[in-house]
């Protein structure tokens, strides 16, 4: 059995607390870059009229699958 000195425990805590740290900063930054995406779309397709279009006969489509069930 080996044993493992002070210093040596020492110096592994402190890879492991920096690891922590690191991973605690990615996830932190994760969270907020994932953080309501949607509001970059806002307004993307504002006066779009193939958007506009697209909007209709997507709604139209829907209606037409209710008037089946």
């Amino acid at each position: 059995m080996s044993s493992v000195t002070t210093a040596e425990l020492e110096e592994r805590l402190a890879m492991l607390e920096d690891d922590v740290a690191r991973l605690k900063l990615a996830a932190r930054h994760s969270a907020l870059s994932q953080k309501q995406w949607w509001r970059d779309l806002l307004g993307k397709y504002e006066h779009n009229s193939d958007f506009d279009e697209a909007m209709r006969l997507g709604r139209e489509y829907r209606e037409s699958q209710r008037e089946h069930e």
